[in-house]
């Protein structure tokens, strides 16, 4: 799933706009326990992969994620009234097939290097690959159900094979 400020504006400007965020994520993950596989967080944008656990269960995570990130987005620029933050409600892609998982994660974690923020895709600290490199605790990221032998190869690889 995915999601985009309006207009392409920039949603995260500061870390503490990052970390605000990830707060929100957390508190929305503590809310369902949605099983956030993988995930990103840049400038103008978010992706997560996510697996919920029944019918439903997607929607409800994602509006009260967007929802609450908009009304504290607002409420610390003091701009309530002033027009949306996201371009619309979030965009979601089913995933069943074990290739096509992989590919949507590498494609979530490679997204910093693709976009140049950074040298190494595992050096962008608003994702779930820097997470795993870090071995955070506490981190919301799941481990994934089938997996290469390392998520960092898997990504590296990726970049090799142009994909």
């Amino acid at each position: 799933m995915l999601n985009r400020a309006a207009g392409r504006a920039t949603l995260f400007d500061k870390l503490a706009d990052y970390a605000a965020f990830e707060k929100v994520v957390r508190q929305a993950w503590e809310r369902s326990a949605m099983r956030l596989l993988s995930y990103l967080v840049m400038p103008n944008h978010w992706h997560f992969v996510v697996w919920p656990r029944k019918d439903g269960e997607l929607s409800t995570w994602a509006q009260w994620l967007t929802v609450t990130h908009v009304r504290r987005w607002h409420a610390h620029h003091h701009s309530a009234g002033t027009g949306p933050v996201y371009q619309g409600r979030f965009k979601s892609f089913p995933v069943q097939e074990d290739d096509h998982y992989f590919t949507v994660c590498r494609y979530v974690e490679r997204n910093p290097l693709r976009a140049n923020r950074v040298a190494r895709a595992e050096h962008w600290r608003w994702s779930s690959l820097w997470h795993r490199v870090q071995a955070t605790p506490g981190a919301l990221v799941e481990r994934r159900p089938v997996a290469p032998a390392s998520a960092l190869d898997g990504v590296r690889q990726w970049g090799r094979n142009g994909r």
